[in-house]
This record gives structure tokens, sequence and C-alpha cells, in this order.
């Protein structure tokens, strides 16, 4: 896996910066959550989480506006910067993690199973990437916990001079990774 991310030091670096994290989940079904909270000491960066797999939860909970979705579905970059958006406001989070797509097997609204995009929003706004992840359910959902957390990881270094962000990585916009 190409975003492997040391989950623990992601928990001390907002710490040591003194910054929070919320996630709203859709295809990840609370695992970012989880992941994090598998961490000693968790409870001091984690606000919460929001497990919202139906379309009506995504915007009854965390704000995601309807219309985009009956225009454009779930699986979209705008529904995960919205749901990042929406988490971060409704539980007063320095940053707000968003996944959505499809874990499969098959296919859902038009798109193949292991089609996903997360974004990770924060003081200096929203990004998204759309990723394509091979493998089972499982393997697919691990994957989009990984990649929200490593551009949650990007995205700390980038605002507070970390050494060991990526050179050259850019988390703007909607990238895609085969």
């Amino acid at each position: 896996m190409t975003d492997e991310v040391d989950v623990a030091a992601l928990v001390a670096q907002l710490r040591a910066v003194g910054h929070t994290v919320a996630a709203a989940e859709s295809l990840t079904g609370g695992l970012v959550t989880a992941t994090l909270v598998d961490v000693a000491g968790a409870s001091r960066v984690v606000r919460g989480g929001v497990v919202a797999y139906q379309a009506d939860l995504k915007t009854r909970l965390v704000g995601v506006d309807a219309g985009l979705i009956d225009r454009e579905g779930t699986v979209n970059a705008g529904v995960a910067e919205q749901l990042a958006l929406g988490v971060r406001r409704e539980l007063g989070a320095t940053w707000g993690l968003g996944t959505t797509g499809v874990a499969g097997p098959g296919p859902a609204e038009g798109h193949p199973a292991g089609t996903v995009h997360v974004a990770v929003a924060g003081p200096d706004g929203v990004t998204s990437r759309r990723l394509r992840l091979e493998g089972d359910r499982a393997a697919v959902r691990r994957g989009a916990v990984h990649a929200v957390l490593a551009d949650l990881h990007y995205r700390l270094g980038k605002n507070h001079g970390s050494t060991d962000v990526e050179s050259g990585r850019e988390g703007g916009g909607h990238d895609s990774d085969a």
C-alpha cells in the first residue's frame, strides 16, 4: 500500500500541535475512527466520528447538500469534501475527515468497486482525492483508511513544518491514484 502512515505518530503529532480530529465515514463504516482510537492517548485528539452510510444521514447529520447527492450520487469528491467540512463543524474539530465510495463486491451508482473519495478539511481549507483501490471489501476499506490518514499526516506536516512529509506531494484538488 502506497499510503502507509504511522497512526501512533499521527496521534502524537496532533497532540503536539494541540489539534483535534473527527471523521464522517460512509464506506469505511467507522474504521477511520477505530484506527485512530486504537492508539493510547487518542482521547486527547479524537473528537468523535459519524457513520453516515445512507444518503439521508449524510445530509441530516453533517450537512451534505441533498441536491448534490440527487444530481451526482454519493460517490464523488464533493460529497467527501462536504462530509469532512461538516464533521469538522458539527463536532468542533480542527480537522475533519470524509470517506465515501464503493467497497464492493460489485459496482454501485455506476462506479466500479474500489472507487473511493477521501477528503481532509482543516484550518487551511479542504482537499480531496479519488482512489482506485484493488481487492475485496476489507482491502478497499483499509486502503481508504490509510489514504485519508496519510492525507491528514501530510497536511499536518505541511502546516507545521514536519520534516517527514513527502516532498512535492500536493493534496489539493481532485487527485487520482491508480
